[in-house]
């Protein structure tokens, strides 16, 4: 293998993962595969890919390093190099909120999730899997456990009032507009891919990174070249500096075939 000195970083839903099938589609697999040989490979997520719904993708990408979510905890090689956790008052002041209005915001941690009112969650799901088999905890248990970032799920109303309550907090909203990351402002994606190339003394002009969401903004902006799907929402295209195919178009193997990327970096 040669000296590995770029960076190309892959968002995982409906970039790699198919929602379609919940599946990493053959092509994208393919062009991991192919890319692995002159690039270290990176997965950048809003989830935790070492978590119960996760690690079955990772173990299949075996990526040389993951930005779990959005930036909060980063590990190479499964060791954790970077730790952020949201501060207790803040946490405490989300949860109340979200459970006096009805809203549902939380976090899966192992095997377990911890969401107040959890009915949207199981909705959510049924809508999608035509099942629900979640084990669903106390959300009050959270304060004491290590907790770096939520998610809501629900309607876009939700979050424009999470927004406003909460200046201090983003929430980018899923590309399928069913729920939103709940990220400390100081958080992203980018913060992760900075911290990567400093790790492996690599400049940031050399890497390059895919998306399709918002929670993707700030990668796609920071790294060499940004790239969205054709499948992302339209405000994450205009920030691209490429627009792809879309995920079951095989976007991503064809991107990097337009930027001949299955060599090294010039």
């Amino acid at each position: 293998m040669s000296e590995r000195r770029s960076i190309i970083s892959f968002d995982l839903d409906m970039t790699l993962l198919d929602h379609a099938t919940y599946r990493i589609t053959d092509s994208a697999l393919e062009a991991v595969e192919r890319l692995r040989e002159h690039h270290r490979i990176v997965i950048a997520s809003g989830r935790d890919m070492d978590n119960h719904y996760s690690r079955q993708y990772r173990d299949l990408l075996k990526p040389d390093a993951i930005i779990h979510m959005n930036g909060t905890k980063v590990t190479v090689d499964g060791q954790l190099i970077y730790n952020h956790l949201m501060q207790k008052e803040l946490l405490t002041e989300l949860l109340q909120f979200s459970q006096d209005h009805g809203l549902s915001i939380g976090v899966t941690i192992g095997d377990l999730d911890y969401y107040t009112s959890p009915e949207a969650v199981i909705d959510h799901d049924r809508r999608r899997w035509g099942t629900m088999n979640r084990h669903f905890m106390d959300p009050w248990e959270l304060l004491n456990m290590q907790v770096r970032t939520l998610a809501y799920i629900g309607s876009e109303e939700g979050v424009r009032l999470l927004e406003k309550q909460f200046p201090q907090v983003k929430f980018p909203m899923f590309a399928g507009k069913a729920g939103a990351d709940v990220v400390e402002q100081e958080a992203s994606k980018a913060e992760g891919l900075k911290r990567l190339c400093s790790y492996w003394g690599i400049h940031i002009s050399r890497t390059a990174a895919f998306g399709d969401s918002m929670n993707d903004l700030e990668i796609l902006k920071t790294a060499g070249i940004g790239i969205a799907m054709g499948n992302s929402i339209p405000e994450l295209k205009k920030e691209a500096d490429y627009v792809t195919q879309e995920i079951g178009q095989d976007g991503v193997l064809r991107a990097c075939q337009h930027f001949n990327w299955f060599a090294a970096f010039e």
